[in-house]
């Protein structure tokens, strides 16, 4: 280990209150880039931006980190483009606290076009058609260059369902890689996540999550989950990670952006969730309310002159109608896609204020019972 992760004092968490019906976290995430509240939803820039939607308009949405994603930005603009222009904050113009994950998801999203080694992984470039070699000590130096607040170690997403031996394998070699990539982190500035594996099974789940512990990473993460298993399988591997990791860092589940999923997750100490959800289901006409979620395009909001949602705030809400939403659906305009984003990730922010405030005055199970009620839909969307 290159230097202790304790005199980060500039990246910590604050845990402010434990809730008293469930135990959930309410806290304060503190990094370079400023001070964030946790549970919290953190919309998704793969390619630097947020799709549709400029950094200003989701720093007002009340968003506090957002996600960009190193296999992609290796692959085009190339990190060396992204450091010239001074790191990821200045490339996007982003103030706030920026997170890349490691790109371990896509690679291993590769399947057949891809070849695990202990050394790393072996793939192609689908940009050219090159190949590439991703080691976790290479993975590390391309996110060092990106300059995020919050990076992750490279792991292999493993896929559901799997077969033990396979899963267990899998597991060890990315712990070992854990621990390469924490030997070959520099800089002292960036917050090194370790990520859990180790599929459906406990005790490949407690095993992975103890190991990394005891490496002393700034935060963990949650990974292999929300890939196709039944819920109960997820949140069984989430309670499997998340009691065996250190209670004053913060935790992050992978990829979750449906409120049940999350709710579920805060509800089990989860802090901090990502997902391009809002944002894809937005450019499809799919929006997320206080009523349900409504599909946009359907012809009985021709003429509906009312808001999208009366309970939301968002730009979105105070200014324009479901019959003018409709319109600009039907006939595919971006700014359709910009509003109907600008509202989904709005929507899911303020649900997780709310989440907030009920952690605070101990009462999150009757919240998270109200929401998914309210919302009328169990796979909350």
């Amino acid at each position: 280990m290159n230097y202790n992760y304790k005199a980060m004092k500039n990246f910590y968490l604050e845990i402010k209150h434990i809730d008293k019906q469930t135990g959930a976290r309410y806290g304060i995430l503190h990094t370079p880039h400023g001070d964030v509240e946790v549970p919290m939803f953190m919309p998704v820039g793969t390619n630097a931006t947020v799709k549709c939607l400029s950094p200003e308009t989701v720093k007002s949405l009340g968003a506090g980190v957002i996600l960009s994603n190193t296999y992609h930005l290796h692959l085009t603009p190339g990190e060396n483009i992204v450091k010239q222009a001074g790191g990821l904050h200045k490339f996007m113009n982003y103030d706030g606290p920026i997170l890349t994950d490691s790109g371990g998801f896509q690679v291993f999203s590769l399947s057949t076009k891809r070849k695990i080694t202990e050394d790393g992984v072996e793939f192609r470039n689908y940009t050219n058609g090159d190949k590439e070699f991703f080691t976790p000590e290479k993975v590390i130096g391309i996110e060092e260059d990106l300059g995020a607040d919050i990076i992750m170690s490279f792991d292999e997403c493993i896929p559901y369902p799997a077969e033990k031996e396979y899963v267990r394998k899998s597991t060890e070699r990315t712990i070992r890689w854990a621990k390469r990539g924490l030997e070959a982190h520099k800089r002292e500035d960036q917050a090194l996540f370790g990520i859990v594996q180790g599929g459906a099974f406990t005790d490949l789940r407690e095993n992975c999550a103890k190991k990394l512990a005891e490496m002393d990473f700034p935060g963990y993460s949650i990974g292999g989950t929300s890939i196709g298993e039944p819920k109960d399988v997820c949140f069984q591997m989430v309670a499997d990670a998340v009691r065996y990791l250190p209670q004053d860092k913060p935790r992050y589940l992978m990829g979750v952006g449906s409120l049940d999923y999350i709710l579920g997750g805060v509800e089990l100490g989860v802090d901090m969730f990502d997902c391009v959800l809002p944002t894809r289901i937005a450019r499809h006409g799919a929006l997320m309310t206080s009523q349900g979620r409504i599909n946009i395009k359907a012809a009985k909001y021709k003429e509906d002159f009312t808001p999208l949602d009366p309970e939301c705030d968002c730009y979105t809400c105070k200014n324009y109608t479901k019959a003018y939403l409709h319109h600009l659906q039907r006939i595919n305009e971006e700014f359709g896609k910009t509003l109907n984003s600008i509202h989904n990730i709005r929507f899911l922010i303020k649900i997780m204020e709310g989440a907030r405030t009920a952690i605070k005055e101990d009462r999150f199970g009757d919240y998270k019972k109200e929401v998914l009620l309210k919302y009328g839909d169990e796979r909350g969307f």
